[in-house]
């Protein structure tokens, strides 16, 4: 959480783009996945996600051809399926796990989601971890939280955004719980 056009998204794809490659530097202190793990990233809207996260990890949306310029380097790419109604939006990227060369260790997917789908569409799989750009309603933070239960890390999720929403409930529970109250 923190001011507008400070490299939140940046930081975030940088991380996100460490665990779908599993190609964690030797500084790496952070969180480790074991296997190729599931990961969600999402965002306000279709055109948001692809937008922010999307671009940050793939490359220029409507450049297909500079797909792998961004974090997911093209040599991590094995594929991507395509999402309904919004133009150059990815429903999921496929990415080479295992930290390259010879050592493989399987295939991570990043799914794309959007919030205004509602919390419907954050039903359902058991995921490994769940980045949200932008602050996702409450809702739709605790659905999504929720999926990572059963991960291999547990309760893994990600926010980067600026709280513009005020003492929203999302950011109440990050108050509270550091004792900034």
């Amino acid at each position: 959480m923190a001011g507008n056009q400070l490299g939140k998204t940046v930081a975030g794809g940088a991380e996100w783009a460490i665990h779908a490659t599993g190609r964690y530097p030797d500084w790496w202190q952070g969180a480790v996945f074991d296997k190729s793990p599931l990961l969600w990233a999402g965002s306000v809207t279709g055109e948001s996600t692809r937008d922010n996260p999307q671009r940050i990890l793939v490359g220029p949306p409507p450049k297909e051809e500079e797909w792998g310029t961004g974090f997911l380097p093209g040599d991590a790419l094995v594929d991507w399926d395509r999402a309904m109604g919004v133009p150059n939006l990815l429903d999921n990227v496929q990415v080479r796990w295992g930290g390259g060369g010879d050592v493989q260790g399987g295939i991570a997917v990043v799914a794309f989601k959007a919030y205004e789908k509602g919390r419907e569409k954050w039903q359902g799989p058991t995921v490994d971890g769940v980045w949200f750009d932008e602050e996702p309603p409450q809702d739709i933070y605790t659905e999504g939280l929720t999926r990572t239960n059963n991960g291999q890390r547990g309760q893994f999720a990600m926010l980067t955004f600026t709280p513009l929403l005020g003492m929203s409930d999302v950011v109440h529970m990050f108050i509270q719980e550091c004792g900034l109250e």
